[in-house]
């Protein structure tokens, strides 16, 4: 990531983004431009400067040769366009985020015998959504599904906590969780919910070989009813500690490690 390999390079005049979002932090912006999967119009970047850092300068040459506006901007006013977010002094703006059709994350799923499916139960936090997409991009998921209601889409604050990991995964949006999850168990999937209950195994006990998908449940209320029903496992992850939750981001990290070390 961050060396536009797969870059779309735009050499005519730029196109005007009319509504779209702002992308914020260094590494968000410089993946949004990796990914190539949007298109972008304007770069809020710091002075040009000789001595400006590695990661500025890529970042200026690839909007310079995309023929991107760039320009600077007060801290305050990047403050409040970002919306207080930890934005290093960079900004792109640009096209919402690119969502794919459930159809090519099935699709990629059967074509793979070590598909992974991370699916999304109505969380709500974006830091979350984005540390789990940080971690499923780092580890090679095929894809993501989360619901297209009462959950957190893929948000520049969400960009923003997967350090720009998002702009590298298939993300789907679907209207019925459990629908979705049986037509990817007829490609093949094993469903593994993150729980606890009196069904539940420790999740080291789980195999994770082969097509499988892991659920994430959300903050608090955990994975609802008929999603866990759809599940074929259930995995808890063991607190000695007498601590009874884990933040969503951690425990999807742990299993994720998990299922990358079954595979290794």
């Amino acid at each position: 990531m961050g060396n536009y390999r797969n870059t779309r390079h735009h050499k005519g005049p730029r196109e005007l983004v009319t509504g779209g979002e702002w992308i914020y932090g260094r590494n968000p912006v410089e993946e949004v431009l990796a990914a190539g999967r949007r298109t972008c119009s304007e770069v809020i970047l710091p002075p040009a400067s000789p001595d400006e850092d590695d990661q500025i300068r890529r970042i200026r040459d690839e909007a310079q040769s995309r023929r991107l506006v760039i320009r600077a901007m007060e801290r305050d006013q990047l403050d409040r366009l970002t919306r207080f977010g930890h934005h290093q002094g960079c900004a792109i703006k640009t096209t919402g985020y690119p969502y794919v059709g459930f159809e090519e994350i099935v699709a990629g799923a059967a074509a793979d015998e070590n598909a992974l499916v991370v699916v999304l139960d109505h969380l709500e936090d974006p830091q979350n959504v984005g540390s789990i997409l940080r971690t499923a991009c780092a580890i090679g998921a095929t894809g993501v599904i989360i619901p297209e209601d009462r959950a957190c889409g893929i948000t520049p604050a969400a960009v923003r906590a997967s350090a720009g990991g998002a702009e590298h995964l298939k993300v789907a949006h679907v209207v019925n969780l459990p629908r979705a999850m049986a037509d990817l168990k007829d490609a093949g999937l094993w469903f593994t919910g993150l729980d606890w209950g009196a069904d539940a195994k420790p999740y080291t006990k789980i195999d994770f070989k082969g097509r499988v998908g892991l659920v994430i449940g959300a903050e608090g209320a955990g994975i609802s009813r008929l999603v866990r029903e759809t599940c074929d496992f259930i995995g808890v992850l063991p607190m000695p500690g007498g601590f009874e939750s884990l933040n969503a981001g951690v425990a999807a990290g742990v299993a994720l490690y998990e299922i990358l070390r079954q595979r290794a």
